[in-house]
């Protein structure tokens, strides 16, 4: 049944929050973008819904490319070598602890796979991937989603706070950002109001952790051996190898460095606006469909996550999975 036109009004209601939350006045801030767009929606007052989802996501994708224009080959590989054990170590732990809570609290095989899979790696993007790759239910993955979008708007603004309670340094804050918070626009979004070093640094944390996508995809769609989900492994992303291919550019291109600055400013506005449409996609609906139990499992799971990550980081008295600088 076709969607009922949007009235005039609502539209230019919602394209006025859209343009004021880019701008640069004072409360252009993604954290405000986040908000903006979860009181529209709950207050019925979005537009353009199967727009904003797909903008999103490539508007994502597309800043997350330009960031690697900052970012030389050098300087790249350094944080993923520095990185990696650290990413290795805290994916499969979330994966064991989050399939375990999963059976403890009967939460279902497939949600409790796509909360653990959104956690561990990077949100939306992973429950996507892996969903397709056990057959998951158009429901199953609603919920998860759902789960792990509320717990991300809550990272958002309680993790800037707590990294400046601690004192923790750029390099610190953007390692723990990277790891603990799910989806790459919050993580973006908390880390930008941080500084520029943690912006970089999560950055490059996360985009260790999304290449897990595919193999992740993989070995859950071999375990679960739905019938429905043979030959799928989810779709791989590609923008990680375009973000390498930006970061290469700036090697070999040194003139690129006298546009850093427009880089850093384009992306910012791309990932408040993506974070604004994130929030306007969340409804009342989807907030009803996340059943307690996979609300606590994604709430124990991202707090064990991020507690462990940041003792991890503050032992490592430096964070030397971070960047010392940018």
């Amino acid at each position: 049944m076709p969607r009922p036109p949007v009235p005039a009004w609502r539209a230019a209601l919602f394209i006025a929050v859209l343009i004021a939350i880019a701008g640069p006045w004072p409360w252009g801030r993604p954290d405000l973008a986040l908000l903006a767009g979860i009181v529209l929606a709950l207050a019925g007052l979005t537009a353009f819904e199967p727009q904003s989802r797909i903008a999103s996501r490539w508007l994502i994708q597309a800043c997350v490319v330009l960031l690697g224009l900052r970012l030389d080959l050098a300087t790249l590989a350094k944080a993923a070598a520095d990185g990696f054990t650290l990413a290795i170590g805290t994916i499969l732990g979330t994966l064991a602890l989050g399939l375990l809570l999963g059976r403890l609290l009967r939460s279902g095989r497939e949600v409790s796979t796509l909360v653990s899979s959104g956690t561990a790696i990077c949100g939306g993007s992973a429950i996507g991937a892996v969903g397709s790759a056990i057959g998951a239910s158009a429901s199953s993955m609603a919920v998860a989603t759902a789960a792990i979008f509320i717990l991300n708007a809550v990272g958002l603004w309680t993790l800037p706070a707590i990294g400046h309670a601690l004192h923790l340094s750029e390099s610190q804050f953007g390692t723990w950002a990277g790891v603990a918070l799910h989806d790459i626009a919050s993580v973006n979004g908390a880390a930008k109001s941080y500084g520029p070093v943690a912006m970089d640094t999560a950055n490059v944390v996360k985009m260790i952790r999304v290449i897990w996508i595919f193999p992740i995809a993989l070995i859950a769609g071999r375990l679960v051996r739905h019938e429905s989900a043979k030959g799928k492994a989810g779709p791989f992303p590609w923008f990680i190898v375009l973000f390498v291919t930006g970061s290469a550019l700036r090697t070999f291109i040194p003139n690129l460095q006298q546009i850093e600055s427009g880089v850093k400013q384009v992306s910012g506005v791309g990932f408040q606006v993506a974070l604004f449409l994130i929030g306007a996609g969340l409804s009342r609906s989807a907030i009803k469909a996340v059943g307690w139990r996979a609300l606590v499992q994604a709430t124990v799971l991202w707090l064990a996550v991020a507690g462990a990550s940041l003792g991890i980081i503050l032992w490592m008295n430096g964070g030397s999975a971070g960047l010392s600088g940018a």
